[in-house]
């Protein structure tokens, strides 16, 4: 039995993840934290994989604590861009033996999603991105919406692309959104949805969409089960889901 700490325990994916991985035969929770709660728990019950769903401005310290105490860390919480991913290669510098799985997505179909935004994205001259969420959502964009763009602005950028078209020249509402390695993205916080994202390509005279909906958070803990069950087999930091999901 793996032995898994959850941080963020009693937030929405907390609370699911806890119920996923106490019904599953290899792996068992022995630390349930959350706010106020002592972090040490995670050390003193024996921990050997902690998953991170804590809030954004305190998930960044916690990954950097687990790193220190040689726990290997899936991170579920959104935010974390570039810049904090080579916080987190820098720590582990002192900590070889640990690593790290950042996953903006637990979702396969949000996986998929991506990867074919991202064979798609040299074929077309416009690109923009809608991911909508619940009002209760902290952070925007998602973070599958910045690795969604991350990924297609790299794809374009080494297929030789040009800028996506926009004649845009007056916008006093902020109305076109913002961007992301030159990529549009929108965010919506609607009552109703849970987590969706819809990629648009375009050229004249055709458009291309890909979306994918989770509506359940159940429908989440596939991913979450097989990030624990992978992250110990992996390398320093690992981002995205794909990783360990045999996409070739």
């Amino acid at each position: 039995m793996t032995r898994i700490a959850v941080l963020g325990a009693r937030g929405r994916m907390g609370v699911a993840s806890v119920r996923a991985i106490e019904a599953s035969p290899d792996l068992t929770v022995v630390a349930e934290v959350d706010v106020d709660d002592d972090v040490q728990d995670i050390v003193d019950n024996n921990a050997e994989v902690v998953l991170v769903f804590s809030p954004p401005d305190v998930a960044h310290d916690q990954v950097q604590w687990c790193v220190r105490q040689g726990l290997h860390v899936v991170v579920g919480t959104s935010g974390f861009d570039e810049q904090a991913v080579e916080r987190i290669r820098a720590a582990l510098v002192d900590h070889s033996d640990v690593s790290v799985f950042v996953v903006p997505n637990f979702s396969v179909s949000a996986v998929l999603m991506a990867r074919f935004a991202t064979q798609a994205a040299p074929y077309f001259e416009s690109v923009e991105i809608i991911e909508m969420h619940h009002p209760g959502k902290v952070d925007a964009p998602s973070g599958t919406a910045l690795h969604t763009a991350e990924l297609i602005a790299h794809a374009r950028a080494e297929a030789g692309c040009a800028p996506p078209p926009d004649a845009t020249s007056l916008d006093p509402h902020g109305m076109r959104g913002g961007r992301i390695d030159g990529i549009s993205v929108h965010a919506i916080r609607v009552r109703g949805f849970m987590s969706s994202q819809e990629v648009l390509f375009g050229v004249d005279g055709e458009v291309l969409k890909l979306r994918y909906d989770s509506v359940t958070r159940e429908s989440l803990m596939p991913g979450v089960l097989t990030a624990l069950r992978s992250v110990s087999d992996l390398s320093g930091v690992t981002v995205g889901l794909e990783a360990v999901l045999n996409l070739g």
